[in-house]
């Protein structure tokens, strides 16, 4: 009996598969080095806490950091909570908040809580590319401000947002700036200091790591980015997050963000064709599609269409057997509604509800890449015939 190929995953944007380096660099950490890293008094301890360090240089030169700026985590989610929360305890005078219509609910939520709490909270528009536009940020500040959020690429429609502006107009009015970088370090490494960012979080499953780890950046001087605990516990990282670090996943995050600093461009440059050759061979079958998102300044590996008359929920059923991708954000599955990240940008448009991501990833191949395009425009046809 022959047994029928897996799916091609396409859905890169949502998580990536660990790369197998980063899964050798891991195991030795589960069953060989796998001491507490704050039992540092004996020598199993101690080596824990140096495979810690080690990765903790890692990560920093991922984000062009010292050390002593990085801060680990249990998800970029967490760090992004941290860093909204945290700051905003930490300076309880400041009362304004800002952010935009297209976050992630990771910072939209905590945002929200603030403003439960008594805080004005400003939520920023963006075009019909996804742009957050650098004077809408600089318009918005207030001598109250405390802190600004903006991500540094969306997740559903890959645009890339000009972050080390938005940057500069916080750095100039003194207000913190923070900046959800879950999407962009598979892409290569990224300059915190170039981009005037003072707090930023990164994900490791977003980047060929594992699962149930994350880090936050927060600038130790000019200015230091204030921060309260708001995990309480034995003090690890900081004070900031307290609990017994994990290594092996903190190992496997260093290594695969390293990877990604060394060959992200190179990767990235196959992925933008691959994409680029995807979106072109489909508009050029079907009639009535669009490209959502920013039409260059936009991640590798991501292409998010509409398809007129097409709803992505069928499509994706008449497709499981063949690629797996997404028609909204992974995290928001359990909800079959518009994303709103789409309806920000188009409002509750057709173009909106019928929007699927296409994301390919490290491994994914160019027949892969192929035999789902031809796929999906015959898939289209029969959709199409049969609304008729």
């Amino acid at each position: 009996m022959t047994t029928a190929p897996a799916p091609t995953y396409l859905d890169h944007n949502a998580t990536t598969p660990a790369d197998p380096r980063v899964v050798e660099a891991m195991l030795p950490y589960f069953t060989g080095t796998f001491g507490n890293p704050s039992s540092v008094e004996h020598a199993h301890g101690h080596a824990a806490q140096t495979a810690v360090g080690e990765a903790r240089s890692k990560v920093a030169r991922a984000l062009g950091a010292r050390d002593n700026e990085i801060v680990f985590t249990g998800s970029c989610t967490e760090a992004n909570n941290i860093a909204i929360l945290g700051s905003a305890r930490a300076q309880p005078e400041r009362r304004h908040v800002v952010t935009t219509a297209i976050e992630h609910p990771a910072v939209l939520e905590p945002m929200r809580q603030l403003a439960d709490e008594g805080y004005e909270l400003t939520i920023l528009p963006v075009d019909e590319h996804g742009l957050v536009h650098p004077e809408q940020v600089a318009a918005a500040l207030r001598d109250d401000t405390l802190l600004v959020s903006v991500m540094g690429a969306n997740n559903e429609v890959g645009t890339i947002e000009p972050i080390a502006a938005i940057g500069a107009a916080c750095e100039a009015r003194g207000v913190l700036f923070h900046a959800d970088l879950a999407q962009v370090m598979a892409h290569g490494p990224f300059d915190v200091a170039a981009s005037n960012v003072h707090l930023a979080s990164v994900s490791a499953h977003k980047a060929y790591g594992p699962k149930g780890v994350g880090a936050l950046y927060a600038r130790s001087r000019g200015p230091r980015a204030r921060l309260a605990a708001v995990i309480f516990g034995g003090g690890q990282e900081r004070g900031l997050r307290s609990g017994t670090l994990n290594v092996p996943l903190i190992v496997g995050m260093a290594e695969a963000l390293a990877i990604c600093a060394g060959e992200g461009k190179s990767e990235g440059e196959r992925l933008s064709a691959m994409c680029s050759e995807f979106a072109k061979r489909v508009t050029g079958a079907v009639d009535g599609v669009q490209l959502n998102g920013h039409p260059t300044s936009r991640i590798p590996g991501n292409c998010s269409l509409s398809i007129a008359g097409v709803e992505p929920l069928a499509l994706m059923h008449r497709l499981r057997d063949v690629a797996s991708f997404s028609a909204s954000s992974a995290c928001s599955t359990d909800k079959v509604e518009t994303s709103h990240v789409l309806l920000a940008m188009f409002g509750d448009t057709a173009r909106a509800r019928q929007a699927f991501r296409v994301s390919p990833g490290r491994f994914t191949t160019a027949a892969e890449m192929t035999a789902f395009t031809d796929a999906l425009i015959e898939t289209v046809d029969e959709l199409r015939r049969i609304a008729a």
